[in-house]
């Protein structure tokens, strides 16, 4: 067998090079397994370790096995296992998301400088020259005392984006009579609609809120998984004939009576509010699925101006790797579930396959529509969300590791445990501002969500 040096890196297909994860073999074994019928972890683990073996074998320091080379070893001994349905899942698995990245590559080679990609160059470089592009020097903040300086640095720069967006509303107007701010779950959409509100304003603008969160069936009529749990991340989940009806109405001077809807009790009360729109109005629209053609298809749109907002977090992990934007968002999630919506967090992440579904059918395929995207990441937050979150976690990581049915649920887990074991946790919220996104999250806000 060759050193075990040979396997401590492995390319990506972006030429990058990172840390070798054994894990991740296994895992992708297990969840190909899994939509076969399969249960067994340990013959996952016992097939992972022959893979490995494969490419020590096939590797000569200080050649690196690349991620193609990893699934063409997988599925030669998936099949010579005999394992051949396992093998095929794998298989198409693989080919369904080589065909998702050319589709991405193709969507971000057309598209103009509305969609993030752009953007990143922007906050990474931002990232870079204020010291938080890893969790490294996020950790170095707090030691050195710097930590609340960054604090004042990130919420400035946020401030400077919702100014920017506001601009562009304001060059548009009065021919705009609708502003519609999207982004995937717990990307900042309210704190960020307050806050453009706010600077339009000032211009002498009267804004009014349409909360489509408001606009959810009652949840006896959401269909159930095997699990249990309801699916509110689909846009089906709102009444959105009304909601279309009611935009219509309002943009021609009616009066409607917008619903109130109870999270805790998963239903419509019986009280309604009146709403109505002045001439002098803007419309604000705070929705996860504000993107959607369907959601808002009974006004032009030349009375529309789309904004959207998303956790462009560019820090890398202790292994090198970017943190995920969607692993910011379920930390958000779960700390505001856990006040707010009387979820616990571990409700939260199993269902966090729901809002990874959803964003990926309703909001990515619209990204090329909008007119600003806006950076909702908060270079400071991961520390913060270690206090409220990390002992939980290891029993997430244990309680789902075996569990073929939550596989999703372990590898998520898995993965922001080992993130947050390696932050530093910060315990003084006091010195988080009261207007800033993250107490949309974590309370404290002088704002009402």
């Amino acid at each position: 067998m060759s050193p075990a040096s040979v396997l401590e890196k492995i390319v990506k297909r972006n030429g990058e090079v990172v840390p070798f994860d054994k894990e991740k073999i296994v895992n992708a074994i297990f969840r190909a397994a899994v939509e076969v019928g399969g249960h067994d972890r340990r013959l996952a683990e016992i097939l992972g370790e022959k893979v490995v073996h494969q490419l020590e074998l096939s590797k000569n320091p200080p050649a690196l096995p690349s991620v193609e080379e990893v699934q063409d070893i997988i599925e030669k001994e998936l099949i010579e296992s005999g394992h051949a349905k396992t093998a095929k899942k794998f298989i198409l698995y693989r080919y369904d998301h080589n065909k998702l990245r050319q589709g991405v590559e193709k969507q971000s080679s057309s598209s103009s400088g509305n969609i993030p990609y752009k953007k990143i160059w922007q906050v990474l470089s931002w990232a870079v020259d204020h010291n938080c592009f890893s969790v490294e020097k996020i950790n170095e903040h707090i030691k050195n005392g710097t930590y609340p300086q960054l604090v004042a640095d990130v919420t400035a720069k946020y401030d400077a984006d919702i100014a920017s967006a506001a601009e562009k509303i304001i060059a548009r107007l009065p021919e705009v009579r609708i502003v519609i701010i999207a982004g995937p779950s717990s990307s900042g959409k309210t704190t960020t609609t307050i806050k453009v509100g706010e600077h339009l304003q000032k211009q002498g603008y009267e804004l009014v809120s349409m909360e489509l969160d408001m606009y959810y069936f009652n949840l006896e009529h959401h269909p159930r998984d095997e699990f249990g749990d309801y699916d509110f991340e689909t846009p089906e989940a709102l009444d959105l004939e009304l909601i279309n009806q009611h935009l219509a109405d309002l943009l021609a001077g009616k009066t409607i009576q917008m619903p109130r809807y109870n999270f805790k009790t998963g239903k419509r009360e019986a009280e309604t509010d009146p709403m109505k729109l002045e001439k002098n109005q803007i419309l604000l629209l705070d929705s996860l699925h504000g993107l959607y053609g369907p959601m808002t298809s009974s006004v032009s749109d030349e009375k529309k101006f789309k904004l959207y907002i998303e956790t462009l977090c560019q820090i890398k992990n202790k292994d090198g790797e970017f943190i995920r934007w969607t692993d910011v968002r379920l930390l958000r999630r779960m700390v505001r579930d856990s006040w707010h919506r009387s979820y616990n967090p571990r409700q939260t992440l199993e269902h966090w396959h729901y809002v990874r579904r959803s964003e990926i059918q309703h909001i990515i395929p619209f990204l090329g529509t909008v007119d600003h995207v806006i950076d909702g990441s908060l270079p400071y937050e991961l520390p913060i969300y270690k206090k409220h979150l990390f002992h939980y976690f290891p029993d997430f990581v244990k309680d789902y590791r075996e569990d073929p049915k939550r596989q999703d649920a372990y590898i998520r887990a898995k993965r922001v445990h080992d993130l947050l074991e390696s932050l530093t946790t910060w315990e003084d919220e006091d010195v988080i501002p009261k207007d800033v996104l993250i107490r949309e999250y974590i309370g404290g806000s002088i704002y009402e969500y």
